[in-house]
């Protein structure tokens, strides 16, 4: 038979997951990965592009913008002075009276903005400003001054106020194209704050205007984000819903792009899942019937073989003895016939989702030993039991009764003597009272390899064992009776030798209390 997995039975609502975690912390995980999901993501590289390529665009702009505010001004403060140095006339030597008015004429013409004009000849200082000797020329500026016939300059900044220092000497011309020192440099310094100003100011319109772009950009990568995040959803809406069993889902396919790609191929896959699980539904039901409908049809016809079987039986010893060796066999082969034949049946109830609890509050030690009466156990001294008195629960009788047979009926045949069974209540894990039946006895034991098969339909352990004489059927028939009780059902075995099967049903609150 095929059958499709049937979803948990679970207590207190559907909220639980199946490793027993509550809804706390599948919502504890989701806001975490909220907090950096595929949203921000997308957000934060949006930004960090157009942040660096704003920041870019912003330093390369303000630094040619600077480097060309603070050439012009030196290229204009330059060529001035150098055009200034070579129209004046010069006498030597040099002599400190005259030279001062000449220095001053020099520092009125100054372009962009005046100069403080210094002179340096031999042991002679002499500037057009208060002080002789300026304390923003440089060493380096003296040497480059010297050793070029052009002369040259420097940018200094002094107590935090920029300056511009040219060095050029002056020289006789000797003929066309050759002249000689004369030893008297002048220097020219011109404060550059205004030039300072206008590179702060591009600095901080550089700045401001990098913002409003951040603030700009932000618009695109949300609308860029919201594309991209829009078919995510639905996918994750349809993956949900097919996982709820709505296996018509599908997603509309819009653009032709790869986002488009994947809703198409989920519809594809979301189609072929709907047809394969069509297909094992209609295989699932058509071996349903079929069980069901042998059973039915088997059920007349063996009721009347049961009742010729007893007839024989009772005249079987007035045969002779191959005759009553046959009879027997019939009527043993018949009788595990019948068995085979009800619990197909029962497992067909199973199947068809038809099994239904009776629940009534017993007493569960009762119920025990009402089960070894009825069949013949209460008085085998292979049997044990530890039944407290006065444990009471709601269960449905005959299916308990059920589960109660099958395990011990399983511990005898397969197991060895004295089979246990302990009844008790305690507290699980997440805190809930639940019924707990333990079956044990001393055989050999569970192979390992058999243990995730034991409740399997017609698994046997022993492989080379091909006839047993129950149907196959009792193990799985007692985890659905116990599944449909909400309970849990485990096989082990002992540390001592010997297997032991527990089952656990859980206690509602006003049972408990009673």
């Amino acid at each position: 038979m095929i059958a499709l997995p049937r979803p948990r039975r679970t207590r207190g609502g559907g909220n639980e997951r199946a490793d027993g975690s509550g809804p706390a912390a599948p919502s504890r995980r989701r806001s975490r990965v909220r907090a950096f999901g595929l949203r921000t993501r997308l957000l934060a590289a949006f930004l960090l592009v157009a942040a660096v390529s704003a920041g870019t665009t912003s330093a390369l702009t303000y630094r040619e913008a600077r480097n060309a505010l603070l050439k012009t001004a030196q290229d204009t403060a330059v060529s001035t002075f150098r055009d200034q140095v070579e129209r004046t006339g010069w006498r030597l030597p040099v002599e400190e009276e005259g030279i001062e008015e000449i220095l001053r004429d020099l520092a009125r013409t100054g372009k962009p903005r005046p100069w403080v004009v210094f002179a340096e000849y031999g042991s002679v200082r002499a500037s057009s400003g208060e002080n002789p000797v300026s304390s923003v020329i440089t060493p380096e500026l003296r040497r480059a001054a010297t050793a070029h016939r052009y002369g040259s300059f420097e940018r200094v900044v002094k107590n935090g106020v920029p300056y511009l220092t040219i060095g050029m000497p002056t020289v006789f011309r000797t003929g066309p194209d050759s002249t000689l020192p004369t030893g008297l440099v002048l220097y020219a310094v011109m404060r550059m704050t205004d030039e300072q100003i206008n590179v702060d100011a591009l600095l901080v319109a550089a700045r401001n205007g990098a913002l409003p772009g951040l603030a700009v950009a932000l618009v695109p990568a949300l609308l860029a984000a919201r594309s991209v995040l829009r078919p995510v959803r639905e996918l994750r809406r349809a993956a949900r819903s097919m996982g709820s069993g709505r296996l018509d889902t599908r997603i509309p396919v819009r653009g032709s792009d790869e986002l488009a790609d994947l809703a198409d191929t989920f519809n594809e896959s979301a189609g072929q899942l709907e047809r394969s699980v069509s297909e094992l539904r209609e295989a699932e039901a058509r071996a349903r019937r079929f069980a069901s409908d042998v059973s039915h049809e088997l059920r007349t016809p063996l009721a009347g073989m049961l009742a010729v079987t007893e007839v024989l039986d009772q005249d079987a010893d007035r045969l002779d003895a191959d005759t009553a060796q046959a009879v027997r066999l019939v009527s043993a082969e018949t009788g595990k016939l019948a068995v085979l034949v009800e619990d197909l049946m029962e497992i067909s109830r199973f199947d068809a989702r038809a099994a239904e609890l009776n629940s009534d509050e017993i007493d569960v030690a009762e119920a025990i030993r009402k089960t070894l009466q009825t069949r013949h156990w209460a008085d085998d001294d292979r049997i044990r039991t530890e039944l407290p008195a006065g444990v009471r629960a709601r269960l449905d009788p005959r299916r308990f009764d059920v589960v109660v047979a099958n395990l011990v009926g399983n511990a005898l045949r397969h197991g060895g003597a004295p089979v246990t069974v302990h009844l008790r209540t305690e507290a699980s894990s997440s805190g809930t009272l639940v019924l707990v039946i333990e079956v044990t006895d001393r055989g050999p034991g569970i192979p390992a390899a058999a243990l995730p098969h034991i409740f399997d339909r017609f698994y046997k352990a022993d492989a080379a064992r091909t006839r047993s004489p129950g149907s196959g059927l009792g193990l799985a028939i007692t985890l659905e009776n116990v599944t449909l009780h909400d309970g849990t059902i485990r096989a082990g075995n002992l540390p001592g030798g010997g297997a032991v099967f527990t089952v656990e049903i859980p206690l509602r609150a006003e049972e408990a209390g009673r």
